[in-house]
């Protein structure tokens, strides 16, 4: 044990600019500079589109009692018996198909990675080197116990914790932070942590949003019929058992239109992504586009609001599923919107909400 005059002695080291340690004990374990870090938040990649990496990937994600809450007695048989068995080749499939090959990574850590390094570098700018800038996979790697360590390491006393998912729901958001504190269970020298809130009707992302709908329609020869928000849907029973995530979803939904100045009927919210044979939030895109082409709306927007990045569900399930439904029920033009993915006025967008996260820390 230190005694007074040493603890005094660390506690001061730990808030100086630059490590002093000439008078701590010899034998004292190295304390490194005080810095704050801020980590964001993704929801993962398999790290190949092969059957093993798949199985690897899908076995953590669907092994999530957060996002599969029946019970693992009904619920591990199945998925170790039957889905991994077949669902790691359909998925690898879907994989390969929009995978960075030049990288060798899924589109979402290029675009995590970019997302990062332009929040990395507009941090330092404003606080120079005592704000570390990192990024995880709440399945897969980099995984948040690796993280989480690097941080500390580095002298990381507090986090500021960064779910890159605009609206609250237990299985994207609440299980980010579930592995992110039982990180942190894991660290002698616990660091100090807040974790940022639901971002969904933040005025600059709505902004964010806003420009990327209208740069998209000042491309086009003439205006869409309507424009489909579609979300990433979570089973009814979940909005029933209080999860807020379908209320978030309709408020995003709804001021994006007011400040795009359009009707009602010019933008439509729905639901895509259904697992599973239990009821989903309604309506769901893939039936909805439908609707839409055979009631005559014959042009179309599509834009995935609830993604921070374009992943398979966007860029393979968006371009190819839900656009092909629209064509086959007549459709004639679709177009989707990217995701906000590196734009500067998402990173704009995610570093005031940092800013506004940090208050008090720096």
């Amino acid at each position: 044990m230190l005694d007074a005059n040493a603890q005094h002695d660390v506690e001061e080291t730990m808030n100086k600019a630059e490590p002093i340690v000439s008078h701590l004990p010899t034998d004292h374990p190295t304390v490194p500079r005080q810095r704050i870090g801020v980590l964001v938040a993704n929801l993962g990649t398999p790290d190949g589109y092969d059957y093993w990496s798949m199985r690897r990937y899908l076995n953590e994600f669907l092994s999530d009692r957060r996002v599969i809450d029946y019970s693992p007695w009904i619920w591990q048989p199945l998925l170790q018996g039957i889905i991994l068995t077949k669902r790691p080749f359909s998925s690898g499939a879907a994989y390969k198909s929009i995978w960075n090959e030049e990288a060798n990574e899924s589109p979402l850590m290029t675009i995590t990675k970019a997302q990062t390094e332009k929040i990395r570098a507009a941090m330092a700018e404003k606080y120079g080197d005592d704000v570390v800038v990192d990024f995880c996979m709440r399945y897969g790697n980099p995984s948040t116990k690796s993280k989480v360590r690097a941080m500390a390491e580095q002298g990381c006393q507090k986090i500021l914790f960064f779910p890159l998912y605009p609206h609250y729901a237990g299985a994207t958001s609440a299980t980010a932070a579930d592995q992110f504190f039982r990180s942190l269970m894991e660290e002698k020298w616990q660091p100090i942590a807040r974790v940022v809130p639901p971002y969904y009707e933040h005025p600059l992302y709505i902004e964010a949003l806003a420009q990327s709908v209208e740069r998209a329609y000042a491309e086009l020869d003439e205006k869409p019929d309507v424009l489909v928000a579609s979300y990433h849907g979570v089973p009814k029973r979940y909005l029933m058992e209080g999860d807020p995530y379908h209320c978030q979803c309709q408020k995003t939904s709804r001021l994006l239109r007011e400040r795009l100045g359009w009707d009602k009927s010019e933008l439509v919210t729905t639901f895509q992504s259904r697992f599973g044979p239990e009821e989903w939030l309604k309506p769901y895109t893939v039936e909805e586009v439908a609707r839409l082409a055979e009631s005559g709306k014959k042009n179309i927007t599509v834009i995935a609001p609830a993604f921070s990045a374009d992943c398979i569900e966007t860029l393979e399930e968006i371009n190819e599923e839900i656009h092909e439904s629209f064509e086959e029920a007549g459709g004639e033009k679709f177009t989707y919107i990217p995701c906000l993915n590196d734009d500067d006025a998402h990173i704009k967008a995610l570093c005031q909400v940092i800013d506004e996260n940090l208050a008090g820390w720096v």
